[in-house]
């Protein structure tokens, strides 16, 4: 019952302070909007882009050992979106052409897997700075009501600008760091995200490159010796 209770007065305490930050908690709160889409949208996206690559790695040296390149292909195939099966998938279709011909297939498909995972992360930290200004473009705005309030030659019109203008500036300093804060948050974890998947793929990359330059090696030995 008392949490009930408490539900309604917070939305209104929540409601009054956003009318009483002024203008600037309008756009404060577009920027949080805004935040939020890039923050969920880079979720999704890196969440996709993500794989077990410990296991897949393992599951791919299985084929690449057994002279499956096309099972090993299929695996690549079977993992949706995530960009590590990607940049090996670019590996294994050139296996049969010489190290260096496999390596700028595997450069070229990091190339195009990079941009795709750090698009739109640099936004957010934009957004975090852009939400502190704002604050503080409020936080002005309601100094310069304040100010306002010595010219009032009535002290009870003095005192109800002076407290608006106090209001104003404190709501809308709140509500920018809210945002700012939030927007800096979403930005460390999901570069942090971004960034492991980015280092598993030079990992596993070069991990992959050694593997196939060791398959060549053993086939070449075997036919040597069949000769």
């Amino acid at each position: 019952m008392e949490t009930l209770g408490t539900s309604p007065s917070f939305t209104h305490t929540v409601i009054s302070a956003f009318q009483k930050g002024g203008y600037a908690m309008w756009l404060i709160a577009i920027a949080m909007v805004v935040g939020l889409v890039f923050a969920l949208e880079r979720f999704i996206r890196l969440t996709q882009a993500n794989v077990n690559a410990t296991l897949f790695m393992v599951e791919v040296q299985k084929y690449i050992l057994a002279n499956d390149l096309d099972g090993a292909i299929r695996l690549c195939n079977g993992t949706g979106k995530a960009a590590l099966p990607k940049v090996v998938k670019a590996g294994l279709q050139r296996a049969s052409r010489d190290q260096e011909q496999i390596q700028n297939a595997i450069d070229a498909a990091s190339l195009e897997v990079i941009p795709k995972l750090e698009r739109n992360l640099p936004y957010l930290a934009l957004i975090a700075n852009v939400a502190t200004l704002l604050g503080l473009l409020g936080t002005i705005s309601g100094l310069i009501q304040s100010f306002k309030a010595i010219e009032q030659g009535d002290p009870a019109q003095r005192q109800a600008i002076l407290a608006a203008g106090i209001s104003e500036a404190m709501n809308a300093t709140a509500f920018g760091l809210v945002t700012a804060i939030f927007a800096m948050v979403a930005h460390s974890v999901l570069s942090n995200k971004a960034t492991k998947i980015l280092e598993e793929i030079d990992e596993f990359g070069v991990k992959l490159l050694d593997l196939l330059s060791a398959r060549r090696f053993h086939h070449s030995s075997e036919k040597a010796g069949r000769e």
